[in-house]
C-alpha cells in the first residue's frame, strides 16, 4: 500500500459525462495545478476534454474512458486490462467524478493502484442553490487544496495568434437538448439583423447534434461574411473562440467553452436551474427564452462598441 498522507507526485482526474460538465470541472485542475506544482495530473474520460484540458496546461496527460479496456472497470471484481493496470498504479491519488453508487470502479481502481481515492459529486443537484463549480470543488477542499477561483478559465493561443481579437461574433444555435434551444426562425432572423446592422463576421458553430440546423442557417447568409465550423475538435472550437469579440449560445457545453476562454456573451436561457448551471462567468449574461430577436441584438450589440 502507497503512503497516501505525504504530498502526491502523480494525480488523477476521472470524470464522466458531457463538455459542459467537464468545463465546470476545470477549476478542480487549476486548483490542484496550484497547490501540487511539481506533481504530474493525468485526466480520464472524453477524449475531447483530455485533449483540451491537456492543450490548456492543466494536465499532463490524458486517457479516453471511452475505450474496450476500461470495460472491466465496472464490473465488480471485473478482469481489468493488464496495461491499464500499469497505467493506474503510477497515481498516488485518484480523485473520481464518476456516477459510482455501488462503489464498483472505485474498488477495482484501488485494488490495482493503491492509491488514495476521493470520490467527488458526479452531478450537482438541482435546487440546491449552490453553483455547480463550488460543489465539484468539494472533492479538493477536502483534501485540504485551497480555492483561488470557482471561475472555470482555460487560456489557449487564438487560431490566428499574431492578430488582435477580432470584430467577429461566435454562435452556437445548438444543445444536446432540443427543449433549450430558441426557435430557428429567431435565429435567422438574428443573424441576418446582425450582419445587415453592423460590419462584424460570424464564427457558426456546430456539432453532430445542430448539423442541420448550422447549414440551414448559413445557407441564408452571404458567404463572405461568415463562416462554419463543424464538428471539430474541442480544441480547435476552443482557439477558434479565443479569437473572437463576443458570444450568443444556449444552456451547452460550448456556451461553457466560451466563458471559459473568456468571451463575453450572450445566453438563451430556457429551464434548466440556472444557479446551478449557469457558465459562472460574470461576461456572461443570461436572457430567459422566450425572448425576440431585435432583444438579443440590442444585448449583444454592447459588446462590439
Amino acid at each position: 500500500m502507497k503512503d497516501t498522507s505525504s504530498t502526491p507526485s502523480r494525480i488523477l482526474v476521472v470524470r464522466g459525462g458531457a463538455i459542459g460538465d467537464f468545463v465546470l470541472t476545470l477549476p478542480v485542475f487549476a486548483a490542484l495545478r496550484a497547490a501540487h506544482p511539481q506533481a504530474g495530473i493525468g485526466v480520464l474520460g472524453l477524449r475531447e476534454c483530455g485533449e483540451l484540458v491537456v492543450a490548456g496546461g492543466l494536465a499532463d496527460e490524458a486517457r479516453s474512458l471511452e475505450g474496450r479496456e476500461w470495460a472491466g472497470f465496472f464490473v465488480e471484481k471485473g478482469d481489468c486490462d493488464e496495461g491499464v493496470r500499469e497505467w493506474l498504479a503510477r497515481f498516488d491519488l485518484v480523485i473520481s467524478f464518476l456516477h459510482d453508487p455501488e462503489g464498483v470502479f472505485e474498488a477495482n481502481v484501488c485494488g490495482v493502484s493503491g492509491a488514495r481515492f476521493v470520490a467527488g459529486c458526479h452531478r450537482p443537484a438541482d435546487g440546491t442553490g449552490e453553483a455547480a463549480a463550488i460543489v465539484l470543488l468539494r472533492a479538493v477542499e477536502f483534501l485540504g487544496v485551497s480555492i483561488a477561483c470557482t471561475v472555470p478559465n482555460l487560456r489557449l493561443s487564438p487560431t490566428e495568434p499574431n492578430e488582435l481579437k477580432r470584430d467577429v461574433l461566435a454562435v452556437h444555435p445548438g444543445s444536446g437538448s432540443a427543449a433549450k434551444n430558441w426557435p430557428e426562425k429567431n435565429w435567422a432572423k438574428f443573424l441576418s439583423d446582425w450582419l445587415e446592422q453592423t460590419d462584424t463576421e460570424l464564427l457558426i458553430i456546430g456539432g453532430e447534434a445542430e448539423a442541420e440546423r448550422v447549414t440551414r442557417l448559413s445557407a441564408r447568409l452571404p458567404r463572405a461574411r461568415h463562416r462554419v465550423l463543424l464538428r471539430a475538435p474541442l480544441v480547435d472550437v476552443a482557439r477558434a473562440l479565443s479569437g473572437c469579440r463576443a458570444f450568443v449560445g444556449h444552456d451547452s457545453g460550448i456556451t461553457h467553452l466560451a466563458a471559459a476562454v473568456g468571451l463575453p456573451g450572450v445566453v438563451l436561457w430556457a429551464a434548466t436551474d440556472a444557479v446551478v448551471w449557469r457558465p459562472p462567468s460574470e461576461a456572461m449574461e443570461l436572457l430567459q427564452q422566450p425572448i425576440a430577436p431585435d432583444a438579443v441584438l440590442r444585448a449583444v450589440t454592447i459588446f462590439f462598441k
